[in-house]
């Protein structure tokens, strides 16, 4: 349907709590999933969530084959995920990098789970329960915390492993955040 701005850090939306979605099989939630799905394709991310669209509900997507912001990363199946429930599985913490079209151009060195068990419910109100690790449990893990207002900056434990992804890694092409 259309290709919708991506609201940047700094904008007081993308700090609030989202609200859960009570109507399922809308035309309304049809035209946000579709709006979001072409917004991230469009930008290349591996995941998007309602509010970076000025959307406060608990909405997120994700998914990808292979991806020039993320290219050592391993395909993550694509998921509508709505009203999401984690659960970390363990105290296991890895971290990497991650970056964000909301924070365009810069990347941080995050700390997440591992191992996350994720519950929901899909555009139609079917309930989704997987158990994830790596790459995947980190994308669903970032989404999410935009649900609640958090920014990938906010977890980053040290400040000099915040920086511009060019500064951060001369000559990689690794597009635009």
């Amino acid at each position: 349907m259309a290709v919708r701005s991506v609201l940047r850090m700094g904008d007081p939306r993308l700090l609030e709590v989202s609200r859960p979605v009570e109507r399922f099989d809308s035309a309304e939630l049809r035209e946000l999933l579709t709006d979001m799905q072409d917004t991230m394709h469009a930008l290349n991310g591996a995941g998007l969530a309602a509010p970076q669209i000025g959307v406060p509900l608990r909405v997120v997507i994700f998914g990808m084959q292979s991806n020039p912001r993320y290219p050592d990363a391993e395909p993550v199946p694509f998921t509508v995920l709505v009203n999401p429930v984690l659960e970390a599985l363990g105290d296991d913490l890895e971290e990497g990098w991650e970056g964000c079209l909301s924070v365009p151009g810069m990347r941080g060195w995050v700390p997440r789970y591992k191992r996350l068990r994720y519950r929901g419910l899909d555009a139609s109100g079917h309930a989704i329960d997987r158990t994830v690790d790596d790459f995947h449990a980190r994308v669903v893990q970032h989404e999410c915390d935009h649900l609640d207002g958090v920014l990938y900056p906010m977890r980053v434990r040290d400040l000099r492993d915040f920086g511009f992804t060019e500064e951060l890694f001369p000559g990689e092409n690794l597009g635009d955040d």
